[in-house]
């Protein structure tokens, strides 16, 4: 028995000590993990809308929509009048200048065009599923 004591005072000493380094290893990870977080795009970044289901684009947007079908909601661009919209060269309607509206579910890629309201081009990137 007198072996077993003498091991005793490091078998105490030996847990606070990886704890302690456990504790800083953990909080360097944490801090590490939100700072590549940060990094990474969970943000939307302006011009590049993302969605999972349903995105809001508005002119001279490049959305990215996570699954398919997704719903696209556009905010017109300013003024007075109607504008016509065009979804992939196909005529989707007449819509109030400054409203958001809803385009639709969609199940591919889709490029959206205001006729005579000089903007450029909407672009959402839906994946297609085969």
């Amino acid at each position: 028995m007198p072996c077993f004591d003498s091991l005793q005072p490091l078998i105490s000493i030996q847990p606070r000590h990886l704890l302690r380094g456990t504790g800083r290893f953990a909080l360097i990870c944490a801090l590490c993990l939100l700072f590549i977080i940060g990094l990474s795009g969970c943000r939307e970044v302006k011009g590049f809308p993302s969605g999972a289901i349903t995105i809001t684009v508005k002119p001279g947007d490049t959305g990215n929509c996570a699954i398919s079908p997704c719903r696209v909601l556009f905010e017109m661009p300013p003024g007075t009048a109607d504008y016509q919209v065009l979804g992939n060269q196909v005529d989707f309607g007449r819509y109030p200048a400054g409203k958001t509206v809803n385009l639709g579910n969609f199940y591919e890629p889709i490029a959206i065009e205001v006729v005579g309201a000089k903007v450029p081009k909407t672009y959402v990137y839906i994946p297609v599923d085969w």
